[in-house]
């Protein structure tokens, strides 16, 4: 009796003290950096602005589509064109962010799958009749379906705008154009709301070290993006490193031609200004992964975790800043170029999924089948 009045007491003592560390969501931590500050930022300064930006974009194309329909011509076709630039060079600050309402709806899915598929594509325009929210039509839609409706449907503007005016189905080609821009805008407010709703709140609070606290699914969002969407989908895999040749028709907006090396440097950049905590505004930085690392590994002695993975990445950036504008272009003239960067963008991977993560004492969540 007398032990067990002894070990009440210090089974008290012990839980007050895991209670302290814990947080919202149950997981405890073991430093005192302000994970909820980090969060802040990435939702007040990053996510929430980039997404605002995103839908005015669309709302810009919107407005661009309806001119272009309305009167097809080369002026027409221009501001269109550029219009759809500015929103998938907003979307690329986007893409990484799969969590919450986005991967409830599994909007990237919706937004940015190439190649595009253009046989669906012609079949839902031939028949005038689809449902753009089937999986099925995932690969018909969003940013590389545009790609395809704004350059691809012939050999040139003359081509492309008997395309929208002349031929059979010029009017059935008009509404699926306008029906694609009408979707992405739907489902970016759709997820924007959602943000600026009850979501941002809930995001902020949950700083625990769980599997699904936002600290751990955004980091590993992160990483995913990274080394999936950014080093595979646009380099690695049309470079052929997971396959028995190259295959050029991968690469991202391959029917405009001239536009996935830009594309793929908004990418690295994003990346790059998320880690480090920089405003999607470009106006200052916060709280943010690498302050974390770098908060950590000085408390206990090691080397500047965040310098590596910075200098990392900007060898990455300087080795695809030396690509042909077009990628299916340098795949054909020097693959090997496109390989090279893969490379640099790979020694990243390492640090952010191997070295990152255990510093931040967090775990992978999710399963890397490429054969890397």
């Amino acid at each position: 009796m007398k032990l067990r009045n002894l070990l009440l007491p210090l089974l008290a003592i012990f839980l007050i003290l895991a209670c302290s560390e814990s947080t919202d969501d149950g997981g405890s931590t073991s430093d005192d950096f302000d994970r909820k500050a980090l969060l802040e930022n990435a939702a007040d300064n990053i996510i929430i602005p980039a997404l605002t930006q995103l839908v005015e974009d669309l709302e810009d194309l919107q407005l661009a589509q309806q001119d272009f329909t309305a009167t097809p011509n080369t002026t027409t076709l221009a501001s269109l064109r550029t219009h759809w630039l500015d929103a998938y060079m907003t979307w690329q600050y986007i893409e990484m962010f799969n969590i919450g309402k986005a991967e409830e709806i599994l909007y990237a899915f919706q937004m940015n799958i190439y190649p595009t598929n253009v046989t669906d594509i012609n079949n839902n325009i031939a028949s005038g009749t689809y449902d753009l929210s089937i999986p099925n039509n995932n690969d018909a839609v969003g940013f590389p379906a545009l790609d395809y409706l704004l350059f691809g449907v012939g050999q040139d503007e003359t081509a492309i705008l008997t395309a929208y005016t002349t031929a059979t189905d010029a009017q059935n080609r008009k509404q699926y154009l306008a029906d694609l821009i009408d979707r992405m805008l739907e489902l970016s407010n759709v997820v924007l709301d959602d943000w600026n709703g009850s979501y941002r709140d809930q995001f902020v609070n949950s700083t625990g070290n769980t599997a699904t606290s936002s600290v751990n699914l955004l980091i590993n969002d992160f990483i995913f993006y990274y080394e999936k969407g950014l080093r595979a989908n646009k380099i690695g895999i049309p470079a052929g490193v997971f396959s028995t040749t190259p295959l050029p028709d991968r690469v991202e907006a391959y029917y405009s031609g001239e536009l996935s090396k830009q594309l793929s440097l908004a990418a690295l950049h994003a990346s790059e200004a998320f880690f480090n905590g920089r405003a999607f505004n470009g106006m200052g930085s916060g709280p943010s992964y690498a302050s974390y690392a770098t908060y950590l590994r000085n408390n206990n002695g090691s080397e500047d975790l965040t310098a590596a993975i910075n200098n990392q990445l900007g060898v990455a950036r300087s080795q695809m800043n030396q690509l042909d504008d077009n990628f299916s272009e340098q795949i054909s003239t020097s693959n090997q170029m496109m390989t090279r960067t893969y490379d640099e963008l790979q020694r990243a991977v390492v640090l952010l999924k191997v070295d990152l993560l255990q510093t931040l004492n967090i775990s992978v969540d999710y399963v890397d089948a490429d054969g890397d």
